[in-house]
């Protein structure tokens, strides 16, 4: 597997990792991890329970300091940034989704721009344009004048996903993004993606589906902290990795389709 060929340039990542490592309970959950995103792409990262995929991303968002290492955004080191600034250029949604669940849908979406308003700016036409064009892209404006504590797990999670999009940072974490939603939704989460990292952006998902993942431009994965595979999904090697950390469990096979070859994850009953 060419690693050169897989990797982005370090100039031209929006966001990149250096030796990232963190200790928790005793225990190195990330080890020496090394990456970099670059503008047009998605990324899926992957792994086992317990792989470090959440603390990870915790890192590369700035949430947890690392014991090693460091995180640059554009090029600059994510410490050196101020909060306002770096809200603007990264947004993340957590694996677990936390909001006031009194707060009502457009609310929630709200916070999402909180980057551009500074805390005591009122919203202006252009963030209201913002939170609107979110939710329609979620489809959760049906939810907007609704509490977040009376929605569905599905229904607020499209409201979470619609705060994270107003934010319109060129860098996107997501932890796990597709938690409640149902198919059609996952479909349209996955081409919503697609969409901002045409445009741009520079985009990488904690997924639990594997077939969602290897739809993904790159796929990421994570075995014992550690970084074992790192490439697109149609790169033999990293199939094969992939398959080798989940012991097993499934195979993956090509799928032959209209739009060229897709590839399935299949159980190994």
């Amino acid at each position: 597997m060419n690693r050169d060929a897989m990797l982005p340039l370090a100039d031209t990542a929006l966001l990149q990792a250096e030796g990232l490592g963190l200790v928790l309970g005793g225990r190195r959950v990330v080890d020496q991890v090394s990456l970099a995103l670059a503008p047009g792409q998605w990324a899926a990262l992957v792994g086992p329970n317990g792989a470090g995929k959440s603390s990870l991303l915790s890192l590369l968002a700035g949430l947890k300091l690392p014991d090693a290492g460091r995180v640059l955004l554009d090029g600059r080191p994510l410490a050196d940034w101020p909060a306002r600034a770096r809200g603007q250029r990264l947004a993340w949604l957590s694996q677990q989704g936390e909001a006031d669940g009194e707060l009502a849908g457009a609310d929630v979406v709200g916070l999402g721009r909180l980057p551009h308003q500074g805390l005591f700016g009122a919203p202006s036409a252009a963030d209201a344009a913002a939170v609107q064009a979110a939710m329609a892209e979620t489809a959760s404006a049906a939810f907007a004048q609704r509490r977040l504590s009376a929605l569905s797990g599905g229904e607020r999670q499209r409201v979470l996903l619609a705060r994270a999009l107003a934010v319109q940072a060129p860098v996107l974490l997501l932890d796990e993004p597709t938690t409640h939603l149902d198919a059609p939704h996952q479909r349209a989460l996955v081409r919503s993606l697609v969409q901002r990292a045409r445009a741009g952006c520079a985009v990488l998902a904690v997924l639990h589906d594997l077939n969602l993942a290897l739809a993904a431009d790159r796929l990421l994965v994570l075995h014992q902290g550690r970084l074992v595979a790192d490439g697109p999904p149609a790169d033999a090697a990293v199939r094969q990795r992939l398959v080798a950390v989940f012991d097993n469990a499934f195979s993956v096979e090509g799928l032959a389709t209209a739009g060229g070859t897709r590839w399935v994850a299949v159980p190994a009953l």
